[in-house]
């Protein structure tokens, strides 16, 4: 199965490491092994698909500009308390909000390949203004907010 311009199908496989913590044991998931579905699929991998949105290019833009990209595994927990990969994205903010939801997720650095490839993605569909909601009274590219008011005397 070959990935396109927005979908890149992936074999992921989760490991559940038990640790002891004291008397009591912690149980802690963990990705074993991704791998793109062009190849053989590993033993107790799960089909996962990353896809691109456009609406979602500032996030990945943020995401590939840090000095740790990253991608987020979103996993379903089953009955048994198993976790199984259900979806693959580069967007921290789905991360966030299926964290807030109390959906597992994991994540692991992102590949050389992938990073190239959601650049590329970018690339084509154009540059999104990346804004931070939370201090829009700051205008950084004109130097002006109140953090930058170098009017004011100093004694």
């Amino acid at each position: 199965m070959q990935h396109t311009e927005s979908q890149w199908p992936m074999y992921v496989s989760l490991k559940k490491i038990e640790k002891q913590v004291g008397r009591w044991t912690s149980v802690q998931w963990e990705v074993d092994q991704m791998l793109p579905a062009t190849h053989a699929a590993p033993e107790g991998a799960h089909l996962v698909l990353l896809e691109l949105h456009k609406d979602e290019r500032g996030s990945y833009r943020i995401n590939l500009d840090m000095d740790n990209a990253m991608l987020y595994i979103v996993c379903d927990e089953t009955e048994l308390g198993d976790w199984k990969p259900a979806a693959i994205s580069a967007d921290q903010n789905v991360a966030a909000g299926c964290l807030e939801a109390d959906t597992p997720v994991l994540n692991i650095p992102m590949p050389k390949a992938i990073a190239c490839w959601i650049e590329a993605f970018i690339t084509r569909h154009g540059e999104v203004e990346i804004c931070a909601h939370r201090r829009k009274h700051v205008n950084r590219r004109k130097n002006q907010g109140p953090s930058t008011d170098h009017t004011a005397e100093h004694l």
